[in-house]
């Protein structure tokens, strides 16, 4: 025997990350493939950030700051909050597994929608706490549900805004309407790691006009997805310093590199900005662009507020996701329940459209 694992592991459902575009080719015998399973950004790291983490390198025998405090001071400049109401993480997901860590004992319940991120499950089970799904309604969440589901023994509701996989949004009124339905004593983490992809006008800013009226609210947010840097692995929470607290207190030492620390306070400078503008506009209009083309050729197509679309194509998943594959297009799929697309370059895109055709 190598040890005793802990008995929650014989079941534990574990996360599948999508194939890389190489491993497709590989496995199909083709010349090469696309990776649009991810939610990755395929621009890479802005031009300036590039620029920026290049001349950090020679820094790498170094412990980077603990705190990474720098990069919490200037975070709370630009969402106007005090230092102590910022934290920094292993992306929006790391802070999600150190609420878990902070808040969640064997036995509690923790509340969130269903389908939506696929960590939910897992850090649910790892925890020995009982996972409270709501089902969607249609492709959306039913905040009311969610907030009839809450009982005595619940620690925390997870909301994903946009939802992965559906790209579907909360509006900001329906999450005031819950918040003021729960105790203050439950913890509503409202994960926006695809914020900057919203053009829905039913959503407000979360920081300005949630958090200073509910402070067992907390909002995370990444740097992984429209800055384009999923591999450095950053993101950041906000909320009441009492939050805040209890989240670090569970982080491991030196849990964000240097590099990432460079990344994000040269990713929030002024001419980075502007580049992430240009971006992400273009990244919109595609979305756009193959939602309509998708509908067009008959496909279903659930209106996304992310950088993905979502077609809910029930038993078609798995073998529309094995003919794409196929042909050298690698996207997401969810068994019996639909396909996720993340968008590309409009070249790539354009290469997803001709394989797919028509329903």
């Amino acid at each position: 025997m190598s040890g005793r694992p802990r008995a929650v592991l014989d079941g534990l459902p574990q996360y599948k990350p999508g194939k890389s575009a190489a491993q497709a080719a590989a496995d199909h015998q083709l010349d090469e493939a696309i990776k649009l399973a991810s939610n990755e950004s395929s621009y890479g790291p802005l031009p300036s950030v590039l620029s920026a983490i290049t001349g950090e390198a020679n820094l790498l025998n170094r412990y980077p700051d603990h705190r990474g405090q720098a990069v919490r001071d200037a975070l709370a400049a630009k969402h106007g909050v005090e230092g102590d109401r910022v934290t920094v993480g292993c992306g929006s997901v790391g802070l999600l597994q150190q609420a878990f860590m902070a808040y969640v004992d064997a036995g509690d319940e923790v509340v969130y929608p269903w389908r939506s991120f696929e960590v939910h499950p897992v850090f649910s089970a790892i925890s020995e706490a009982k996972a409270v799904t709501v089902p969607l309604d249609g492709q959306s969440f039913d905040l009311d549900a969610v907030a009839a589901a809450v009982t005595g023994r619940t620690k925390l509701v997870i909301l994903s805004t946009p939802n992965n996989p559906t790209g579907t949004v909360c509006s900001t009124n329906a999450l005031k309407h819950l918040l003021e339905s729960v105790n203050n004593d439950v913890l509503v983490i409202i994960d926006e790691a695809y914020l900057e992809f919203v053009t829905d006008g039913s959503v407000a800013n979360a920081v300005t006009e949630i958090l200073p009226h509910h402070d067992n609210a907390v909002v995370f947010r990444t740097f992984s997805k429209a800055y384009g840097l999923a591999n450095l692995r950053v993101g950041y929470a906000i909320g009441h310093h009492q939050a805040i607290g209890a989240i670090d207190k569970v982080a491991l030492p030196f849990l964000v590199n240097g590099l990432a620390q460079t990344a994000v306070l040269a990713s929030l400078e002024p001419q980075a900005e502007k580049e992430l503008k240009a971006r992400v506009e273009e990244v919109i209009s595609e979305r756009s662009r193959v939602s309509a083309e998708l509908e067009a050729r008959g496909w279903p197509v659930t209106p996304s507020q992310a950088n993905f679309v979502w077609l809910p194509v029930g038993e078609q998943a798995g073998p529309l996701f094995q003919r794409l594959e196929s042909m050298g297009v690698v996207t997401r799929p969810f068994e019996n329940e639909g396909l996720r697309v993340t968008m590309g370059t409009p070249a790539e895109n354009d290469r997803f459209l001709d394989v797919i055709g028509s329903q």
